[in-house]
This record gives structure tokens, sequence and C-alpha cells, in this order.
């Protein structure tokens, strides 16, 4: 069974999250969905690559998800949204899922 890389995982519960809360208009329901994805990515993250780098992954999701507030101020939300997503998806994709593709897991 094919794995969904904690990349697409991380990114998408970023995404997720912001679609979900504007379109219910109830942000509570897009915190359900972004801490969702964040702990399904930080299981597989501590599996793959070990609680140090987990703990520095879910660090940087926090981040991520705070930084974009400020951000969507100066370049507009669904922008900010995808930049943070995108920054998020490569620190996965650099720090675990790389491992995957070269097989060194």
């Amino acid at each position: 069974m094919a794995r969904i890389p904690t990349a697409v995982v991380a990114a998408s519960g970023l995404v997720g999250g912001y679609g979900v809360a504007r379109w219910s208009k109830k942000r509570p329901l897009g915190g359900m969905a972004l801490a969702a994805a964040g702990a399904v990515a930080a299981k597989e993250w501590e599996r793959q690559a070990g609680g140090a780098t987990a703990a520095a992954l879910c660090g940087m999701y926090v981040a991520a998800f705070a930084g974009s507030h400020p951000l969507a101020k100066k370049i507009g939300a669904w922008p900010s949204v995808f930049a943070v997503a995108g920054g998020m998806a490569l620190a996965s994709w650099v720090a675990v899922d790389h491992r995957r593709c070269d097989g060194t897991t």
C-alpha cells in the first residue's frame, strides 16, 4: 500500500483548514481540519525520522499557520496560505519524504 507523502499531508492541512474555515464560516471547524492533518503528519514524521525531526516540523507547522495571518495582510489570504503550505511541504519533503525516494528509510 502506497503511503501519502507527509509533505502532501502537511500542505493539505494548511490549505484544507483555511478552506473549511472560510467556506463553512466556522473557524473552529477549520482548526479541527488543520489539527487533524497536523496530527497525522506528526505521527508519520516521528515514525519515519524520529522525535527531534518531528518536533521541529511540528513547530514549523504551527509557525506556518501563525505566519500566514500577517502575510495575508500583505499578499492576500489565498496566496498566503499557498505560500506557507508550499514552504511546509518543502521542509517536510527535505526532512522526511526524500528518504523514501532515494531508499534511505
